[in-house]
């Protein structure tokens, strides 16, 4: 029911405020453009998105088959077992979704979206076979969608690429406060989850695994933070990459070791690419249209002019606030948010402080609604639970630590 009351008051608002700007503003030409980005995002969602996805979930669907059948996908699943046990207690031990769970969480945390989402997909229909009810979301399937809403990445090359090419003089400035406003808002996630499903994540064993991440992560922090961007660019690049093709001449050379049928094998697995892409697209369609409708109306504008009247009313400083169009929009659209940090850049500079803030608002979280229009339609969930709350206020955790990490590191 909550998606049905969000993705209906998406085209409300909008209608409203289109109707308010022809009325009593004259805007003849609102209702044109909304319309005509109904028609963009439609295209945008089949052509953009899901045909191309088809192609990548082809393949790497084939290959975790493979992987599968050489025993890999159990194998990360007996190491990583224990961990997701207690954040997954409906989870079999040494269950397949465990591991490919941990290959998504890998990918996303490499940087590598295209791999990410076929291992994601995956995951979600494994999680979907252990499901009672086929139409409901199970506590699994939430806790492992809220956990990738928030977007856990080392390393923003993207956005480090986008400040280069608008002239940062240290594109790389802003990679710390990312990685740390991400991983802020996944472990905040991770609790907040757990809180509702009644998970007790304070033990040994979950603290232990939580402070050898941490740990890692520091230390990858102060290593990086020594090399010029260049290197940390390429570092990214190499590494990133490396991994994921080491994955695919495992997972061959594994088969070969059980002498199993590969390339009949891969077949047999990258069927479901297409069928899985296909499957989704009135998902992304109805998402992304009303997001769009909710965009062009002019409703994210007046919702971010109406929070900085009420924050300066507080006396707080509001230097933030030109830079929260790009908080906003990132859990409606991935794409609309970048659009929204290279305008921020381009109108106040990449090396200001809105321009800095806005890019670590489009690195401390992920497309909540997208993701969860993609994964709960791949397996044809309707009843979200409380996914999407739960999701937005990780967002929220990941936005409220990016504001303070913006003004400790550069106002």
């Amino acid at each position: 029911m909550a998606l049905n009351y969000i993705w209906v008051s998406f085209f409300l608002i909008a209608f409203l405020i289109a109707l308010f700007k022809l009325i009593f503003l004259g805007d003849t030409e609102i209702f044109k453009v909304i319309v005509e980005g109904l028609f963009d995002s439609s295209k945008t969602a089949v052509m953009d998105i899901a045909l191309p996805l088809a192609g990548v979930m082809t393949f790497f669907l084939g290959l975790l088959n493979i992987g599968e059948k050489a025993g890999a996908i159990n194998f990360l699943a007996r190491i990583i077992g224990p961990f997701f046990n207690k954040l997954f207690p409906e989870v079999p031990k040494n269950h397949p979704a465990n591991g490919q769970m941990i290959m998504n969480f890998s990918a996303n945390m490499l940087g590598l979206d295209n791999a990410a989402t076929p291992f994601g997909l995956k995951a979600m229909q494994s999680l979907q076979e252990l499901n009672p009810e086929k139409e409901t979301a199970s506590n699994a399937q939430i806790m492992f969608l809220v956990l990738h809403t928030s977007g856990l990445t080392i390393v923003p090359l993207g956005i480090m690429a986008q400040r280069a090419i608008l002239g940062a003089k240290d594109p790389s400035d802003i990679f710390i406060p990312c990685l740390i406003g991400t991983y802020v808002a996944t472990v905040f996630s991770m609790f907040l989850v757990a809180l509702k499903q009644r998970i007790n994540l304070f033990n040994g064993l979950v603290m232990g695994w939580l402070g050898g991440i941490t740990a890692f992560l520091a230390l990858a922090l102060w290593y990086l933070s020594s090399l010029p961007k260049e290197e940390i660019e390429q570092i990214s690049k190499v590494v990133g990459n490396v991994i994921l093709f080491v994955i695919i001449v495992a997972f061959l050379l594994g088969a070969m070791r059980k002498k199993v049928d590969i390339f009949d094998t891969f077949i047999e697995g990258a069927k479901g690419g297409f069928e899985t892409s296909v499957r989704i697209i009135p998902y992304l369609v109805g998402m992304l249209v009303a997001i769009s409708a909710l965009r062009n109306s002019g409703a994210m504008a007046y919702i971010v002019d109406g929070m900085k009247y009420l924050i300066g009313l507080t006396g707080v400083n509001t230097d933030f606030t030109d830079a929260l169009p790009v908080a906003l929009m990132r859990p409606l659209s991935g794409s609309a948010s970048r659009a929204l940090m290279i305008d921020a850049m381009k109108e106040f500079g990449p090396d200001s402080f809105v321009g800095r803030l806005s890019c670590i608002f489009q690195g401390a979280a992920d497309t909540t609604f997208y993701i969860v229009a993609l994964y709960f339609g791949s397996v044809g969930i309707k009843k979200t639970r409380y996914a999407i709350v739960a999701g937005l206020i990780a967002d929220a955790a990941g936005v409220i630590a990016g504001i303070a990490l913006g003004y400790f590191f550069f106002h």
